[in-house]
């Protein structure tokens, strides 16, 4: 790794709308272990707010990174992981089943398991299953954005299938 490091702000908006900054000065935010800021604080109004608090802690300006940094300074401060799915150097999800191409499926068939729902499911249990598994893998939240992606794909054809008519079984 390079000796060069800028000194760096991260900003979040908050759910109450105000902005929230971390700031790290004396060396650069880590992933592994992660690395608390310097400063942080919480409260402004507005992003430009929040960049001219962070800068007058430090004395000098500040380069803005990725607002991931600061969202998960805020889970540690909450008592929460930095990072809920681990950092993004862990090991890729497992591959699908060996015996899935013998039943005919294909990785995008077992959709319901990356939504973690049964394949009868209605449209509202969906939207749920949905819902509460984004908040753990959108990227804003620490997440993949491959697994992300993967996520909307299943909820999108999941969606598409249950919207279809079943077929009568008789």
């Amino acid at each position: 790794m390079s000796s060069l490091f800028a000194p760096v702000c991260s900003i979040m908006l908050t759910k109450r709308r105000r902005f929230f900054w971390a700031a790290w000065w004396s060396g650069p935010p880590t992933r592994t272990p992660f690395r608390k800021p310097d400063a942080s604080d919480g409260g402004a109004r507005t992003f430009e707010e929040a960049h001219r608090a962070a800068e007058e802690a430090f004395g000098a300006p500040l380069g803005i990174v990725d607002v991931a940094w600061a969202r998960a300074w805020n889970r540690v401060l909450r008592g929460e992981p930095p990072w809920p799915n681990g950092p993004r150097s862990a090991a890729p999800p497992p591959p699908p089943p060996a015996d899935a191409g013998a039943r005919g499926e294909t990785a995008a068939s077992s959709l319901w398991q990356v939504l973690g729902v049964s394949s009868r499911a209605s449209d509202e249990e969906i939207k749920a299953a949905f819902r509460k598994k984004a908040l753990e893998l959108h990227p804003d939240q620490g997440g993949e954005a491959d697994a992300f992606r993967a996520l909307f794909r299943a909820y999108e054809e999941a969606r598409r299938r249950a919207r279809k008519p079943r077929r009568k079984t008789t």
